[in-house]
């Protein structure tokens, strides 16, 4: 055995995956049925349904996808484009650097618009782009909501603003893994054709089911997408629904009933409530970060995520170092620097099912870290910092009152 399990509770503080709620794993405790039955497709319909809402779209088509963000960015891409297309793709930390990836292996013309990492896109070349581009040669405009990598996010209501500035064709297709659920998304009203996220995120589930929704003008580009594609194809979904079984293939069960109840209680809440939640946590990690003398990786406020903040640390620290000593000492495991930030940084998780007495903690742990590697922090001066904005912010628990 390589590993011994350490005592208490391990503490899960990446962007993903994230912590379960214990309501899911009871709800996905059970043995397997028959996806052909009338149960299944029956709770696929309400759970169609419901995960609409969670994009805030009245008029979008939501797929169920057994499969990871990954294969959720190959689904939206396949669908509505063919090879030699031209997609304005940014630039801006490792996970937008990933489907810039996917795209160019998918032979797409990948027009890659760079920022320095720590910043958000730069829609300023997206603009010159789109009023030079009269023919209109621009297919797609592909965008990551939320960079895990950085803690940066974007503003989407400016990216569709341009389009519409310039009466601009191109679909607007967005990375959601790590916002959905967490940070307000309004796929309808933003003009989004191409939202996707991921279940081991802000719907807390385990990994393994990516969730897409197309818009009526993405549903009609994928009549015309020359792009080869077999399992993530939208058709055969389609070819499903109308039947009234839903399923092309067999779906996770148990990951159906986890999402039954993951929804159950994101609305219980109240997806306003969830999204204040998350900008008290991220907040809360910010004012943490400057009381330890240390700075955000995200370079403006106007960029800071509110699921995941990228810690800078002193060049005589490495960061993997923190990350190391986390998870072998304090049984916490935290977010490592990726690409271009490795060792530079260290991320702090704070999405999906988490309350504030729980980044406490992780808070707590971070401390006795950053001593531990070197870092002249003084103990409690973040979590104090922290507690004190906490304190005036957190409301009742509604059924508590």
């Amino acid at each position: 055995m390589d590993y011994f399990n350490a005592p208490g509770r391990h503490h899960l503080f990446v962007p993903g995956p994230v912590n379960i709620p214990e309501q899911v794993i009871r709800a996905m405790n059970r043995n397997n049925e028959d996806y052909r039955a009338p149960a299944i497709p029956a709770l696929t319909k309400t759970l169609l349904e419901d995960v609409k809402k969670i994009f805030k779209t009245t008029t979008g088509t939501p797929f169920l996808i057994p499969t990871t963000g990954t294969g959720a960015w190959e689904s939206a891409l396949t669908n509505t484009l063919s090879p030699g297309d031209r997609t304005v793709s940014f630039l801006i930390g490792q996970f937008s650097l990933l489907w810039i990836d996917q795209q160019q292996r998918l032979n797409f013309n990948v027009d890659v618009v760079e920022s320095e990492w720590g910043r958000g896109a730069d829609l300023d070349v997206l603009e010159s782009k789109l009023a030079s581009d009269s023919a209109h040669t621009i297919k797609a405009i592909c965008i990551v909501h939320n960079e895990t990598a950085t803690g940066v996010t974007n503003d989407l209501s400016k990216v569709r603003k341009l389009l519409d500035a310039y009466n601009h064709p191109a679909l607007l297709i967005v990375d959601g893994v790590s916002s959905i659920c967490a940070l307000d998304f309004r796929m309808d009203e933003w003009g989004v054709d191409v939202a996707i996220t991921g279940s081991q995120k802000a719907l807390s589930l385990p990994t393994g089911m990516g969730i897409v929704c197309a818009s009526p003008k993405a549903l009609e580009a994928s009549k015309y997408a020359k792009s080869l594609r077999v399992f993530f194809d939208w058709k055969d979904y389609l070819k499903f629904y109308e039947m009234g079984t839903y399923w092309p293939y067999t779906p996770s069960i148990q990951l159906l009933y986890g999402l039954r109840t993951a929804l159950d209680l994101l609305f219980e809440e109240g997806l306003e409530n969830v999204f204040a939640r998350h900008k008290r946590l991220g907040k809360a990690t910010r004012i943490a970060v400057e009381a330890w003398g240390l700075k955000n990786c995200t370079q403006k406020e106007e960029w800071f995520s509110d699921t995941v903040t990228a810690v800078v640390v002193p060049p005589y620290i490495d960061g993997a170092e923190v990350v190391k000593r986390s998870w072998k000492r304090y049984n916490m495991s935290l977010g490592l620097g990726l690409n271009k930030v490795a060792g530079k940084v260290f991320r702090i998780g704070h999405l999906g099912n988490l309350n504030e007495l729980q980044l406490l903690g992780a808070l707590a742990g971070v401390e006795m870290i950053l001593q531990d590697v070197g870092y002249p922090v003084k103990l409690g001066s973040g979590v104090a910092a922290a507690s004190a904005y906490l304190q005036n912010t957190i409301p009742m628990i509604p059924s508590r009152i």
